[in-house]
């Protein structure tokens, strides 16, 4: 279940509704479905002036793979909507390397007619590389479509994933902050995170995890958290004094010592996102990660990421989630290849200049309803479409003609599906 946007007939954003009441609405006339993601209806017998609005918070916790969004309402903290965007960064620098290589045997064939730049080109302020740029616009839009959805006052980010100072040198902010609330948490979420939330000897998940020495205090080891790891309760009383190694897990003692790329791609963008946010106007709070499952932790809630995003921040330490809410998976989807042509495994070009990219007036994304009488495929079908030049488009697993599809939203480059409330994941 989710909420339903509301603009009223001069395409003002009033408070979202239950999903009944719209259906409701809907039914008498009083409104009409103006998008399907996210769910958005403009009435046309009201104006903002004769509604009761309330202020609303966008909530986001920024990831690597995915980032989660909530928006809340003030005053009482309930969760009204939630997403869930699913990046293609790592894909984006796959396909960029790719490139590279490619283009670097060309030179190396002679292949190629111009000398190779590296420095001469200028970057704007801000440039970030396409794979993080990819992450910072995927939030922006889904942050910008909130704005002319709801009535937004604040926004409250998740600005660092951890205190990295404090987890280094425990003296750093001093005495209050080691022996505050938040004590410990910075480090568990750290773990947690670069361990993958399951035992690093066992394996096992869905349990509860204890902070544990690679080399225990006893043998020597430091409370550095490249000497942490996880265990599950049983392998931490089988190892005992042992060290990793000792144990049967010498592994343990490199992995230790990797860094975290997920929280490395974060890191690195987390600035430029919050400087985004602050051009929009509105006031900006920040937290950090732990500060997040603290108040997750303290509410019961379990471990999802729109879950966390709603609990970022001071305003996250009371929020109430409607029963049966889900949030809206996003996954980004690109706009399509730059490239003219394919190439084969040598870097020439396999196949002819692409054409357009419309097709019997549909587009590739464009969500779509088709009714098929008869044939294999008989039925309804709805989803993201595939289009092709013979007029047979795929939706999902099914070939459909374009005879039979009509369109309920254009293509906005990302696809999109429900996910469950329920999240499940191991404790620290």
């Amino acid at each position: 279940m989710q909420f339903v946007f509301v603009l009223d007939k001069d395409r003002k954003p009033i408070d979202p509704c239950h999903p009944a009441r719209a259906r409701q609405m809907l039914r008498e006339g009083r409104a009409a479905v103006i998008r399907r993601q996210p769910f958005t209806i403009i009435l046309t017998d009201r104006t903002q002036a004769e509604s009761v609005v309330h202020d609303h918070r966008v909530k986001i916790d920024p990831g690597s793979k995915t980032t989660g969004l909530a928006l809340v309402r003030e005053g009482d903290g309930k969760v009204v909507w939630a997403g869930e965007i699913t990046h293609r960064g790592q894909v984006i620098r796959d396909a960029l390397i790719s490139r590279r290589a490619i283009r670097r045997g060309r030179r190396h064939r002679h292949c190629r007619y111009r000398p190779v730049r590296f420095n001469n080109r200028r970057r704007k302020k801000g440039w970030q590389p396409p794979s993080l740029e990819s992450r910072l616009s995927n939030v922006q839009t889904w942050v910008n479509r909130l704005l002319r959805c709801a009535v937004v006052t604040a926004i409250s980010l998740e600005l660092a994933k951890f205190d990295t100072q404090s987890m280094q040198n425990p003296e750093i902010s001093g005495v209050e902050y080691q022996q505050g609330e938040l004590a410990g948490y910075e480090v568990r979420e750290y773990l947690l995170e670069k361990w993958g939330r399951k035992c690093a000897y066992c394996g096992k998940t869905d349990t509860p995890l204890e902070v544990e020495h690679i080399i225990p205090r006893t043998r020597g080891g430091s409370n550095r958290v490249s000497n942490l790891t996880l265990a599950c309760r049983e392998c931490n009383t089988r190892k005992g004094s042992q060290t990793a190694a000792e144990y049967g897990h010498p592994n343990i003692h490199n992995a230790a010592r990797l860094p975290l790329k997920d929280a490395a791609a974060v890191n690195a963008m987390r600035w430029e996102l919050w400087s985004r946010l602050v051009q929009i106007g509105l006031p900006v709070e920040c937290g950090t990660g732990g500060r997040t499952k603290y108040n997750r932790v303290n509410q019961g809630l379990p471990k999802t990421h729109w879950l966390d995003a709603a609990c970022v921040g001071r305003t996250g330490e009371k929020v109430f989630v409607p029963k049966n809410l889900t949030a809206l998976g996003i996954k980004s989807c690109g706009h399509g290849r730059r490239q003219m042509c394919l190439m084969d495994k040598y870097g020439f070009p396999r196949t002819s200049a692409k054409k357009t990219g419309r097709m019997y007036g549909f587009k590739t994304g464009d969500i779509v309803e088709a009714k098929v009488p008869k044939g294999k495929y008989a039925g309804v079908h709805y989803g993201r479409v595939v289009v092709r030049a013979s007029g047979w488009f795929r939706i999902g697993n099914a070939e459909v003609s374009h005879r039979y599809c009509r369109i309920v939203q254009r293509a906005d480059h990302f696809e999109y599906t429900r996910t469950r409330k329920e999240g499940g994941s191991s404790t620290c």
